[in-house]
């Protein structure tokens, strides 16, 4: 049993070299795109970058972010199109540069102590767990079964599938 247990902790190594291999090999590969189109890699970049700071503003308007968080993650996409503004050209002792790292460690931090403080679907307690209560089949259909709503995504799934998808038949051999 000892030589199984010893074959798998070999396989899981090579395979997290072979995975870091396959990452630095992708990302030498979009430096070199990057490095050979830096026009069409600024665009690219000045436009995910104002993806992200338009994000910023909607989940602050329709999720009630804190403000601290959404401010801090705002500056940091002003000071990337600060960094832009040079680009392909980055000096790592510009107040730019300097600025933008150090609102991304601020951002990542108050996104990680705000996500940690909500109720997320992955922790899971006696709250939100069906419970054993069983009155006809199983916990599942005893839930659907009290709801009297008749559009849902169950609903939906159910009729796409009597419509759709083809009625096999059984042939007794």
């Amino acid at each position: 049993m000892w030589f199984l247990t010893l074959v798998s902790y070999l396989a899981i190594v090579v395979q997290l070299i072979f995975i870091t291999i396959s990452i630095a090999a992708g990302l030498y590969y979009l430096a070199e795109l990057i490095e050979e189109y830096t026009t069409i890699a600024k665009k690219v970049i000045w436009w995910m970058n104002s993806a992200t700071l338009l994000l910023y503003i909607l989940l602050w308007i329709f999720e009630n972010f804190p403000a601290s968080m959404v401010i801090s993650g705002v500056l940091a996409q002003c000071s990337h199109f600060v960094i832009l503004t040079n680009f392909p050209f980055v000096s790592f002792l510009t107040p730019g540069f300097l600025a933008s790292a150090a609102f991304i460690v601020i951002n990542h931090y108050l996104a990680f102590s705000y996500f940690v403080c909500v109720p997320s679907f992955l922790r899971a307690n006696d709250n939100v767990l069906p419970t054993t209560e069983r009155i006809d089949g199983d916990v599942v259909t005893n839930y659907f079964s009290k709801r009297n709503k008749k559009y849902g995504l169950l609903t939906f799934f159910n009729y796409a599938k009597d419509t759709l998808l083809p009625v096999r038949t059984k042939k007794g051999f």
